[in-house]
């Protein structure tokens, strides 16, 4: 029906209040699996130093009554080492801006220096599964993950290992082969380098899709099925198409997706396995907030800063199962 002359509209006031919520629903997630799950310590230089060893081969030791000693070599271990890497993140708002009424308080200092530590410690999880290898001079970069690991390694054909280079004291990039869809093959062949090398992996941290293909092992013929029925109350059941674990013949792991391995293609295509105790991040500045910098203006600033590195304790504890579709089918 047509509206009667004259009648006046909301679109004509001038005086009607707006209605803007206190509340600010931000869905960023803040979950940072790797790093969560491993140790945190101290180092006291840009550029933290270790040593790695291991046992000789077992063999033959057969040896004749009487017979006189003979002394073998001893071969020194391996020395190893990461620079620190500095991560900022900063604000500047105006002092009166800081001081009027605003729905949500999203542009006042507390909110940012909250916001921006979480920011920082999602930069951590992506500085330890980015492919970037370490850097020495006063813009270090730390290596990361898979620029350290190449002993329990799953690589397309042409695809080459990282490692650390001793002559240089610097870890290497790996070089991406054609990538290739995950599968069972895949996470046995690693596992079972990693049991055959000495590592103990319990956990392995994956892009979202990866995770949807591991569910996928369920169908396999050589897996034992656990279909259930849930109650949730009442006559209502549940469908159960997930798995968080694989037992498999070299053991036990908890598969954990991993929302930064989906920011890109390049984070995507590795499945990184972790042997907890051979993994920590040592900082040397803890994320925290600089109260030192000098007042300029009519405003606030703010930074958030830390410094610290990858501390890669026996990469034969860990392992790669790379290039492989991590945000699709083919991609």
């Amino acid at each position: 029906m047509a509206v009667v002359t004259n009648t006046f509209q909301t679109t004509q006031a001038v005086g009607n209040r707006e209605e803007l919520s206190d509340v600010v629903s931000r869905i960023t997630p803040e979950d940072t699996p790797i790093y969560s799950l491993i140790e945190k310590g101290k180092c006291v230089t840009v550029h933290p130093e270790w040593e790695t060893d291991e046992l000789a081969a077992p063999g033959a030791n057969i040896r004749e009554e009487g017979e006189e000693y003979a002394f073998g070599a001893i071969t020194p271990p391996q020395r190893l080492g990461n620079y620190t890497q500095i991560m900022r993140k900063d604000w500047i708002i105006s002092a009166t801006q800081e001081v009027v009424s605003e729905a949500g308080n999203v542009q006042k200092r507390k909110y940012q220096k909250l916001k921006k530590g979480v920011e920082i410690r999602k930069d951590v999880e992506y500085a330890i599964v980015n492919s970037n290898a370490s850097v020495a001079g006063a813009t270090r970069e730390l290596g990361s993950l898979p620029t350290w690991i190449e002993t329990n390694v799953s690589r397309a054909p042409g695809g080459i290992n990282g490692g650390f280079d001793a002559n240089t004291g610097l870890t290497a990039e790996p070089t991406d082969g054609p990538q290739r869809a995950f599968s069972k093959t895949i996470l046995d062949d690693v596992m079972q380098q990693g049991y055959q090398n000495g590592a103990n992996f319990r956990h392995v941290s994956v892009s979202p899709y990866v995770k949807s293909v591991f569910v996928t092992f369920m169908s396999d013929g050589n897996v034992a099925p656990f279909r259930y029925a849930v109650s949730q109350g009442g006559e209502r059941n549940t469908i159960v198409a997930t798995a968080d674990y694989y037992e498999g013949p070299f053991g036990t792991v908890m598969i954990h997706p991993n929302r930064v391995q989906a920011v890109g293609a390049g984070l995507a295509r590795n499945a990184f396995f972790i042997d907890t105790d051979m993994l920590s991040f040592l900082w040397l500045r803890n994320i925290q907030e600089d109260r030192d910098i000098a007042k300029t203006g009519d405003a606030d600033k703010g930074v958030i800063i830390g410094e610290g590195t990858l501390k890669v304790h026996n990469e034969k504890g860990l392992g790669i199962a790379a290039d492989l579709f991590g945000l699709s089918a083919a991609s």
